[in-house]
């Protein structure tokens, strides 16, 4: 069975990048060795993996990755800390009482 993976690096400038990809320990080869110039890391550099988990579907690494990208700095943290108890409150909108 096929391993899918989504990672979470954190960049020079304390940024975060979200990926997703099957061969984990080459592509971190290659964000750190910037194979890619247009890739969003390669001016980041040097990049951390700070947070990866696993997926035997594609399907639901893919939907995994593309939600954490939408998430805000505190809520990536908070996963990246396992901290998942935060998640919920760093989930609600918090609106305006004027």
């Amino acid at each position: 069975m096929k391993t899918y993976y989504v990672y979470i690096l954190e960049c020079s400038d304390k940024s975060y990048y979200t990926g997703f990809s099957s061969r984990l320990n080459i592509r971190i080869i290659e964000h750190k060795t910037g194979k890619y110039p247009d890739c969003y890391t390669f001016k980041r550099r040097p990049i951390t993996l700070v947070f990866h988990t696993t997926f035997s579907n594609p399907n639901h690494a893919i939907a995994c990755e593309k939600q954490i990208k939408k998430w805000s700095r505190a809520k990536k943290e908070a996963l990246i800390n396992n901290t998942f108890e935060k998640l919920p409150n760093l989930s609600k909108k918090k609106f305006d009482n004027r």
